[in-house]
């Protein structure tokens, strides 16, 4: 997974295209001001907030092996300006 993110696409990330909010799966080091600056940059568009929530994944048991933790990852949703979009996730649905 790369630092910045992938698009995540889900029913409650297309309700939230309607309030021009657009959810991102990034590393779980990311902070909120290095997306923020990212996707002003990237997409140049104007960022008016930031949401995330750290998703910490289950450790799985294997044969006759200790416990193994996968990876956990960060949810960022972020919230765009008025009159502001990101035409790479509008042509995704």
């Amino acid at each position: 997974m790369d630092k910045f993110g992938n698009q995540v696409i889900t029913e409650k990330s297309i309700r939230l295209l309607q309030k021009n909010q657009y959810i991102f799966r990034v590393d779980s080091k990311t902070t909120k001001t290095e997306i923020r600056d990212w996707i002003e940059q990237f997409f140049d568009v104007k960022v008016e907030g930031t949401n995330s929530s750290s998703i910490r994944t289950k450790s799985r048991k294997k044969e006759n092996k200790s416990n193994t933790n996968y990876g956990s990852w960060k949810k960022m949703i972020v919230r765009l300006k008025d009159n502001n979009n990101i035409p790479f996730f509008l042509n995704q649905i």
